[in-house]
């Protein structure tokens, strides 16, 4: 069985998102998620709309995903790559050549896919005007 990771925040869930991961699940046999935590984001400044739970709970009612684990920080990789026993970590095009995953050539086949032109998570929030309303915000109630 050969397996593929992932990692992303997935925020927003949009036809790019989905196109990823089916792609990415395309190229093995069980496909692997590892979703950064709002905790991971904040150090990363980043926050997203919804939160890890909810983020999570999306991504598993996708029938290309086949597990979806936490992503807490960078330095996981490796452990992540031996601990599922993984083939190939795919990213999305834009993380080619980064000191962030370039490592993993080492331990891993390492596949960077380019994104679904004109969509992004940050397009959206800019379009509906929630990167505003979101920035500086840690968690929206009720997510």
């Amino acid at each position: 069985m050969k397996r593929v990771l992932t990692y992303g925040t997935f925020d927003l869930l949009h036809y790019g998102h989905i196109r990823l991961l089916q792609r990415a699940k395309a190229l093995g046999d069980y496909l692997v998620v590892a979703l950064s935590t709002d905790e991971f984001n904040a150090q990363k400044g980043k926050v997203a709309y919804h939160s890890y739970e909810t983020r999570k709970k999306m991504l598993e009612a996708i029938r290309y995903v086949d597990l979806v684990i936490p992503e807490k920080c960078w330095e996981q990789k490796i452990d992540d790559v031996k601990d599922y026993h993984i083939d190939t970590v795919v990213m999305g095009g834009d993380w080619a050549g980064s000191d962030k995953f370039d490592y993993l050539k080492d331990y891993c086949e390492l596949v960077f896919l380019e994104r679904t032109p004109g969509i992004s998570t940050s397009k959206i929030k800019d379009e509906l005007g929630l990167k505003e309303a979101v920035d500086g915000i840690e968690q929206l109630p009720g997510e």
